[in-house]
């Protein structure tokens, strides 16, 4: 069974350092738009916030958090924009408050859960180490939208491995989601991490393969930029698809980021 502690500390990171981009924020900075389409600044920060929420009752309410999935059925179209919509209108202070209360909550209740414990979710129930991972990543990806909000860059760590790791995990639920059947064989992935070691996933010898930097497979994986932006290089038609159709994220395929313009 996983350790959850080095992802759970690598998540409290990733919150400490969007953290410090957004603690002294002027209110016309929170208005600022983002990339995701009718979100600002408050938005991003606000769906951080509900779904910590939610993932903390998850682990500690499994009734409650059944009761948000029937909401979520019920809505599938506008749910995830409502919650984000309700938290925007709050008072910045109020906001930056409670998105700091949820996420330290969530993080002491993974934490002090029974090893091997498993916990229901969007897609399938998560362990304490999978529900970090889904959080950094959302968490990461998120912050990258308010950086380019705000005009700043975030320069990318080794805390991607926990992303990248989860984009490879993902690879049958993309298909899945996309009403295509898995490859049935492994793929060999081969990313270049940030500090320059080499992450490595799936049998050396394998047919169908993936390589690059791990950033832009990050990037690619949570729908942050467009393949045709990114330095991947697949081999064999199986992973060619994938990359055309890979998500980390539950739930229903996104719409992705359009290239860039002379990328077109």
């Amino acid at each position: 069974m996983a350790d959850p502690t080095p992802v759970i500390d690598d998540l409290r990171a990733e919150n400490d350092e969007l953290d410090l981009l957004v603690a002294d924020l002027r209110p016309e900075e929170w208005a600022r738009p983002t990339p995701a389409p009718g979100w600002t600044v408050a938005h991003q920060i606000a769906h951080l916030a509900w779904t910590d929420r939610s993932a903390l009752l998850a682990v500690t309410d499994a009734g409650a958090f059944q009761a948000l999935v029937e909401k979520a059925l019920a809505a599938p179209d506008s749910f995830v924009d409502e919650g984000a919509e309700d938290g925007a209108r709050l008072p910045s202070a109020e906001l930056l408050a409670g998105w700091r209360a949820g996420r330290d909550d969530l993080r002491r209740a993974l934490r002090d859960a029974p090893a091997g414990s498993r916990f229901p979710w969007y897609g399938p129930p998560m362990s304490a180490a999978s529900m970090a991972t889904a959080r950094l990543m959302e968490t990461w990806a998120h912050g990258l939208d308010i950086a380019d909000a705000l005009g700043v860059e975030r320069p990318p760590t080794d805390r991607l491995r926990h992303v990248a790791r989860l984009g490879v995990r993902t690879r049958d639920f993309a298909h899945v989601v996309h009403g295509l059947t898995p490859p049935a064989e492994e793929f060999r992935v081969e990313l270049r991490a940030p500090s320059g070691d080499l992450w490595t996933y799936g049998p050396q010898d394998a047919a169908q393969r993936v390589t690059g930097p791990a950033l832009d497979f990050c990037l690619l994986v949570t729908q942050r930029a467009h393949r045709a932006d990114l330095g991947l290089r697949a081999e064999g038609p199986d992973a060619d698809r994938w990359l055309g159709i890979a998500q980390a994220f539950a739930g229903p395929p996104g719409a992705g980021r359009p290239p860039r313009e002379g990328t077109r």
